[in-house]
């Protein structure tokens, strides 16, 4: 398969590269607020414009020389996202003009010896666009202006120049790659096991908890096998969530785990389980994908007795016994242990959520687990089984026609999805069971 080029979208805070990711998007997928800065971490979205396929690298806003902490992380995003990048778009303000920065960052482009366009955006009116040829000043070449709010202004006309010497790619081959969202509350460490994945700072990590605000996409080989790795936002309970930023950025990780095949939900082995890692565990199994439950920062309070893994897989089975089908793993993004298994589980739970059971062997686990416990009568009466069917697999999902749907209670419910999971599997997928009432012949 042909490599996608890469285009990196750099600008200082607040000229509207998010709304122009937007833009080539057609939707609003990049964060997009008022407040400078919302873009911390390098975002990929793949971009399609006539045939032609190309990934753009979304980065945070630069200011070159500013001591704060998460500006000089954003910085060097930004940097590392030119070094990756096969061309440059530098994005100006049209609206507010040629700005001292703008001149620091042209002299750091031209560095990268990448080809650069020099794009104006906000061109809205006759003045902004009056305005064009005072960014002639950064002598970083010819500028262009556009309008990425209102899509007017010559973004057609850029991408025609961008992508003039792209090749158009033929249909890719079948996407067999497990997208793996790393879910969980905030400061778990999610983002230092995705960098400890990639064995690179690929994502901003810090201290301060809710540094990640967008979920970013990596792509990751391992053992022959290709992953994307979905780092997210963490998710703190609504009551705490400020409306903004925050919001959208929980939403964006809710929407993850939707998209995602496999979820891990990385919890904080210092900390323990939580409410909140409950909830979030119920927003996976809702949306029917696999699970995986890693205990992070195990290095910290392993005390080194043969036991203590047991005991502690133990307490988690008693405190969240809904969750007793997924695999758990303890891990350490710090000295990277055992983080090998994200992929291996991760390969077992995705087979596992496509399963699908022959229907004549499915129906003789069922008419055998109902001749081995059959439920008991209500009211007089006793629910029959007539046929069972797997309806869908991604989450398992299987049809029981019965008698009389009320008789169904949700504990024989449950009664036949263990006997499922005992002959079957579905070891780290959630399972559906739905019913419909037949008359009986």
């Amino acid at each position: 398969m042909k490599r996608k080029p890469t285009v990196a979208i750099v600008g200082r805070p607040n000229v509207g590269k998010s709304t122009f990711v937007n833009r080539l998007l057609g939707s609003r997928h990049s964060i997009v607020d008022d407040m400078p800065g919302v873009t911390r971490d390098r975002i990929y979205f793949d971009v399609e414009w006539q045939n032609k396929q190309f990934t753009v690298i979304d980065t945070g806003g630069i200011i070159p020389g500013d001591d704060d902490d998460i500006m000089i992380s954003i910085f060097d995003q930004a940097k590392l996202a030119c070094e990756e990048a096969d061309k440059i778009i530098f994005l100006v303000d049209g609206k507010e003009g040629v700005n001292p920065v703008d001149f620091d960052i042209a002299n750091i482009l031209r560095q990268s010896e990448k080809p650069i366009f020099l794009v104006v955006n906000k061109c809205d009116n006759q003045e902004s666009l009056m305005m064009i040829n005072d960014f002639y000043s950064l002598s970083i070449g010819e500028p262009m202006g556009i309008s990425a709010l209102h899509g007017s202004g010559g973004v057609g006309d850029l991408l025609e120049v961008l992508t003039q010497d792209f090749e158009i790619l033929e249909e890719n081959e079948q996407n067999n790659r497990i997208k793996i969202a790393i879910v969980g509350r905030p400061n778990a460490g999610k983002s230092s096991i995705v960098n400890s994945l990639l064995n690179t700072d690929r994502v901003i990590v810090s201290d301060i908890s809710g540094t990640t605000r967008d979920s970013i996409d990596s792509h990751i080989t391992y053992q022959g096998k290709e992953f994307i790795i979905v780092d997210t936002a963490g998710i703190r309970k609504k009551s705490k969530v400020d409306y903004g930023v925050e919001k959208f950025a929980v939403d964006r990780a809710i929407r993850s785990i939707r998209e995602c095949d496999v979820a891990l939900l990385v919890i904080d082995a210092k900390e323990g389980l939580s409410d909140q890692d409950k909830k979030i565990s119920s927003i996976i199994t809702e949306a029917g994908k696999g699970l995986i439950v890693a205990i992070n920062k195990w290095d910290l309070v392993e005390d080194k007795k043969a036991n203590s893994l047991n005991k502690y897989e133990k307490e988690l089975a008693n405190d969240i016994p809904f969750l007793n089908f997924a695999p758990k793993i303890f891990i350490s993004a710090v000295t990277k242990q055992r983080l090998g298994q994200i992929f291996e589980k991760s390969v077992e739970v995705y087979e596992q959520c496509i399963k699908r059971v022959a229907t004549g062997l499915l129906n003789k686990v069922i008419n055998e687990a109902y001749a081995l416990n059959p439920p008991t009568s209500f009211k007089g009466k006793r629910l029959k089984i007539y046929y069972t069917t797997q309806a869908k697999a991604q989450p398992p999902t299987f049809v029981l026609f019965v008698n009389n749907e009320e008789l169904l209670k949700d504990h024989y419910k449950r009664y036949i999805e263990n006997k499922l999971r005992e002959a079957f599997g579905f070891f780290g997928t959630p399972i559906r069971i739905s019913v419909r009432q037949r008359a009986e012949k």
